[in-house]
């Protein structure tokens, strides 16, 4: 679909990743709403971004709010035609340690934030991306989810999350077979290292450690990266059902 005049939804849109694909997808003519925590600086992003960029406080893990601040977005724009959807955490913790097993409300708590969130959020989208007219290709809107390299090479203490981003990744697919009648496509990304949250601006010593098995680049990724590959997903139609 053309990014130019449509509406896209950024969750996660305040900072990293997301907010790089935000700024992206305004300068390219979309129509950007950003959903974030209440606590981050999604309504100074969103006025820094400009071109009518919009910010709708949203805890992805509270289901029913996450479902009103939506709608809000779609309402503010008068549509949804693109979804990113970056919100996530995980927990350092092994299976088992010295103080017993893993606890099974910190298991639940990241299932919840990653990948129940991202459900949640991806039926809510696909039910308002169905109410758009078919483009001359029949396409009404595409969904863009974020799983990580931990889905298929998890380290020691990120069971939690590789269950969690396993399953965002495994979605891909069935989701596309889901909506592909509707002309609705899903794709995910699987970043490895990236340089946002807590690795954003650590020592370029520390980052080569990080980094020292990668094939090539042997650096972290920058945002704009993940923005960039965004983009080439949302234009490209013959993209659909992967990670």
């Amino acid at each position: 679909m053309e990014i130019a005049g449509n509406v896209a939804v950024v969750v996660g849109g305040a900072s990293g990743m997301a907010r790089a694909t935000a700024e992206a997808l305004a300068g390219m003519g979309a129509k950007v709403a950003i959903l974030d925590l209440p606590s981050s600086a999604g309504d100074a992003v969103a006025k820094e971004i400009g071109k009518g960029t919009t910010f709708h406080p949203c805890d992805v893990t509270d289901f029913d709010g996450t479902e009103q601040a939506l709608a809000a977005a779609v309402q503010a724009h008068g549509a949804l035609h693109f979804a990113v959807n970056t919100a996530g955490g995980g927990a350092a913790r092994r299976t088992l340690t010295k103080e017993g097993p893993h606890p099974l409300d910190e298991f639940q708590r990241v299932i919840d934030l990653n990948l129940v969130g991202t459900f949640n959020l991806n039926r809510l989208q696909a039910h308002h991306m169905s109410r758009n007219e078919p483009d001359e290709a029949g396409e009404r809107g595409a969904i863009i989810n974020t799983a990580s390299i931990a889905a298929f090479e998890g380290q020691i203490g990120q069971v939690a999350y590789t269950a969690a981003k396993a399953g965002i990744a495994g979605m891909s697919l069935t989701m596309a077979r889901d909506l592909g009648s509707l002309g609705i496509r899903v794709n995910a990304i699987a970043p490895s290292l990236f340089a946002t949250g807590i690795t954003q601006g650590i020592p370029e010593e520390f980052e080569a450690r990080l980094t020292k098995d990668a094939a090539f680049p042997k650096r972290m990724g920058r945002p704009h990266e993940y923005a960039r590959l965004a983009v080439a997903i949302f234009e490209n139609p013959m993209l659909n059902g992967g990670t």
